[in-house]
């Protein structure tokens, strides 16, 4: 959660850990090096209280889904609170966590009254801008990205674009409302989670018919106006998440989703997929059946681990019996040990009967056929999730979604 005034900017954030490391210039994320840090009127704190002093706000947390896929507001409502109580006259509130439609009128915006004791609008101003950060991306960052801005009136809309327009250099876009605004977020992400889930759809096919998917994408890419999507696991705390948000609220509105549900399913089955095919193979072979993992990050060259998909591949092996080593150049081990009881190994073996390469962490990318060849049997399978081996697999059986 994020404060801001024009001459001074703070961090708050509740993970105390995670501040430490930034007072000594270390991203856990791995996204910002120390010398990003220098000369920046920036600090960091656990302490709400320092908050008083700000009058712009910016509250970016995680937004997630529980167990059943129902999403989970706490941490948004939590922040409000927090953001309430230091609330005064004339300040601003800018929501920035991916949420549904309606979130911040109707759910955050009540609770920054109650706590307050301010009326919005009359005593201070709220607004929504939704993030646009890709993890990992130093290309389309927050400056060069347009950004969407939001407010509860014109002149809030004025002030926020306002406020964002000195960070962001691609500039503006001005939405008509706060509700517009969030469903732009929500859009982005599911439009990118239905074309993945065909492609995926499209993978189980022509898995059955002998194609590589691949394959197809590159013949059917020759074509101007065809869309590169391409099969995988979709994790992450965006694409795999914030579908379930929209089809939560159409619910609550009496709407059931056919075309987004489906694709949610599609895509959330695909890990257990992949496991059958990696269980097929390796009980053929092996009575005593070894995997490695390479990659439990939710997408390539980060060190995020939210809602990595792999790991629901990894729990199905692991009913088998089937004995599952896991690395990962970028993951922290004691997170992922936290995260899902799961421990990286810090040697790999030479004697599996599969490998899967999840994600093409910059490290694999230098791999070759004969590194596989030396850690792996003769019979051994080599799943390739994003077909960046496609072609380049010889002394191994090759697959790819």
């Amino acid at each position: 959660m994020y404060t801001e005034l024009l001459d001074k900017k703070a961090k708050l954030d509740i993970n105390a850990k995670r501040i430490n490391l930034l007072k000594q210039r270390i991203d856990s994320n791995k996204e910002i090096c120390a010398e990003e840090f220098d000369n920046k009127e920036i600090f960091f704190t656990e302490d709400s209280a320092s908050l008083s002093a700000a009058n712009f706000f910016i509250i970016a947390v995680p937004t997630e889904v529980d167990k059943h896929n129902v999403p989970d507001l706490r941490p948004l409502i939590n922040a409000s609170k927090t953001v309430a109580k230091v609330l005064k006259k004339g300040d601003y509130v800018v929501y920035e966590s991916t949420t549904y439609p309606g979130c911040t009128e109707e759910d955050c915006l009540p609770v920054l009254e109650k706590f307050s004791g301010l009326i919005a609008g009359k005593d201070f101003k709220i607004g929504y801008s939704p993030e646009r950060i890709n993890p990992g991306d130093k290309k389309n960052t927050l400056r060069s990205v347009i950004k969407v801005v939001s407010g509860n009136d014109d002149e809030s809309l004025e002030e926020i674009a306002k406020i964002y327009e000195l960070v962001v250099d691609a500039g503006v876009h001005r939405a008509p409302s706060i509700k517009v605004a969030e469903a732009s977020k929500i859009v982005e992400n599911t439009q990118r989670d239905l074309n993945i889930a065909l492609m995926n759809e499209l993978s189980l096919i022509f898995d059955r018919m002998g194609i590589n998917t691949y394959d197809v994408i590159e013949a059917a890419g020759t074509k101007w106006n065809f869309l590169k999507f391409h099969p995988g696991l979709v994790g992450g705390h965006c694409i795999g998440v914030d579908p379930y948000y929209l089809t939560h609220k159409a619910a609550a509105l009496g709407y059931e989703s056919k075309v987004i549900s489906s694709s949610r399913y599609i895509n959330d089955d695909m890990a257990k997929y992949v496991a059958r095919k990696i269980i097929t193979h390796v009980l053929r072979i092996s009575n005593e059946p070894k995997v490695l993992v390479k990659g439990v990050t939710f997408k390539e060259n980060v060190s995020d681990i939210r809602n990595s998909k792999i790991v629901d591949t990894v729990k199905e092996l692991l009913t088998f019996n089937i004995k599952v080593d896991v690395e990962d150049p970028y993951a922290a081990e004691d997170e992922v040990f936290e995260e899902y009881g799961l421990h990286l190994t810090k040697q790999v073996a030479d004697d599996y009967d599969a490998i899967i390469i999840t994600v093409p962490h910059a490290p694999y990318l230098l791999l070759t056929d004969e590194n596989f060849a030396s850690i792996t049997k003769k019979d051994a399978l080599i799943a390739d999730l994003k077909g960046v081996f496609k072609n380049k697999i010889i002394n191994r059986k090759y697959w790819s979604l």
